[in-house]
C-alpha cells in the first residue's frame, strides 16, 4: 500500500478501527515512527519530479558534538528522557543487549551531512541516476556497545550528578525479558507505589506511578533498537567527505571517526543537566554531597536487605541453618587459634 492511500485510510476511518488496522499496516517494522518514515521516502521518490533528491538517514540521533554548543540537546526524545529518568533515581532496569552495538550518532553531524549532500546533489546532474541514500550513523567507524554507553553514562551522572536527585543514580540491564519484567516490578513499580502512598496519606499528590508508566512506555519504544543491531554501509558517506576542503571539512564536520566516545558522554550528561533540567553548573558540588549521601544509604539498605533475606533462608531451611552453624563454628576456632597480639 502507497503513501497516498495510507493517508487516505487515516483520513476516513474512525480511530478505533484505525487501531486495529496499525498492526497490519505497520507489518515487520517494529512502530509506526519507522514506518511513516518509509513512506515518506516513498512518497518523495514518486513525486519529486525534476527536483534533485537526495535521502540521508540517521540512526539514533543525541546530542551535539560541537554545535551549536557541546552537549546541546532540547528534547526528551530517544534515549535522552530514559538517561536523564536513571540520572534521577527514577529509573532503574530496561530490556536490552548488553554487547550488541548502539548506533547513536551527534545531531550535529545528521544536520552537516545533510548540508553536503544537499550541496552536492544540487551541483551535479541528477538526470537518470539513482536516488543517492546516506546513511549517517556510527556502527561501521566508531562502534559503541550498550554496555559501555550506559557504564559511562552513570560514570558522569555520578561526576556530574543532577540536583534534587530522588535514589542514587544505579541501573542494570538485561537481555532476559523474564529478568527484566522481575527487575521492573521490583525497582520501578514496587517503589513507586510504596512512595506514592506515603504521599497520599500524607495529604500530598502521588505522581511516581504515572511517572514510572511514561518511562515504561518510553523504554519498551527504544527496546527494539536495544537488542537488535545494523550494519549500515556509509561507504558514500566517506566519498562524499573527500570532495570538501579542509576548511569545509571543519565547518560541516559529519566524520563520525573524529567522536571520542568518553568525552561526548560526559558532554551529553552535561548537556542534559544544563539544556534539559536548566541547572546552573555551580550546583555540581552541592548536588554531588547529596548523591554521596544516598551512596552510602543505597549500599546500606542492599546490605540489609541480603541479611534479612539470608536470616529468611536459614530459618526457613534446617540444611541452610546447619550449614551456617557450622561455617560459623569453624570461624570461631580459627580466630582461636590465632596468636595473641
Amino acid at each position: 500500500m502507497g503513501p497516498d492511500q495510507v493517508t487516505s485510510l487515516v483520513d476516513c476511518l474512525e480511530e478505533s478501527l484505525l487501531d486495529s488496522l496499525t498492526t497490519k499496516l505497520v507489518g515487520n517494522r517494529p512502530n509506526t515512527y519507522t514506518f511513516t518514515k518509509a513512506l515518506a521516502e516513498c512518497w518523495l521518490k514518486e513525486n519529486k519530479g525534476d527536483l534533485p533528491l537526495v535521502i540521508v538517514r540517521p540512526s539514533i540521533v543525541l546530542c551535539s558534538f560541537s554545535g551549536p554548543l557541546k552537549g546541546w540537546v532540547d528534547n526528551w526524545n530517544g534515549p535522552t528522557g530514559i538517561i536523564a529518568a536513571a540520572g534521577k533515581g527514577l529509573f532503574r532496569t530496561m530490556l536490552c543487549d548488553p554487547e550488541k552495538i548502539a548506533d547513536l550518532v551527534p545531531v550535529d553531524m545528521v544536520i552537516n551531512l545533510m548540508l553536503v549532500s544537499a550541496w552536492r546533489i544540487g551541483t551535479t546532474k541528477t538526470k537518470d541516476m539513482p536516488i543517492p541514500v546516506y546513511n549517517c550513523s556510527t556502527g561501521q567507524r566508531k562502534p559503541i556497545t550498550w554496555k559501555r554507553f550506559i557504564d559511562l553514562c552513570f560514570k558522569y551522572m555520578r561526576k556530574h550528578p543532577f540536583s534534587e536527585v530522588t535514589w542514587y543514580p544505579d541501573g542494570t540491564v538485561t537481555a532476559s525479558r523474564t529478568l527484566n519484567i522481575l527487575n521492573k516490578y521490583l525497582l520501578h513499580w514496587l517503589p513507586a507505589y510504596v512512595l506514592d502512598s506515603l504521599v497520599w496519606m500524607t495529604g500530598g499528590k502521588p505522581i511516581m506511578v504515572r511517572i514510572q508508566d511514561k518511562l515504561c512506555k518510553a523504554a519498551t519504544c527504544l527496546e527494539y533498537f536495544t537488542t537488535h543491531e545494523w550494519r549500515f554501509g556509509d561507504e558514500n558517506v566517506r566519498t562524499l567527505s573527500l570532495t570538501l576542503g579542509e576548511k569545509d571539512k571543519e565547518e560541516f564536520n559529519f566524520d563520525v571517526a573524529k567522536i571520542d566516545w568518553e568525552q561526548y558522554v560526559e558532554d551529553y550528561v552535561l548537556g542534559i543537566r544544563r539544556f534539559i533540567f536548566k541547572e546552573d553548573v555551580a550546583t555540581i558540588p552541592k548536588a554531588r554531597r547529596q548523591v554521596s549521601r544516598l551512596y552510602w544509604v543505597y549500599r546500606c539498605l542492599q546490605v540489609a536487605s541480603v541479611m534479612c533475606m539470608w536470616h529468611f533462608l536459614t530459618l526457613r531451611y534446617t540444611p541452610l541453618r546447619q550449614l551456617w552453624g557450622n561455617a560459623l563454628r569453624l570461624l570461631i576456632h580459627l580466630a582461636r587459634m590465632l596468636p595473641f597480639v
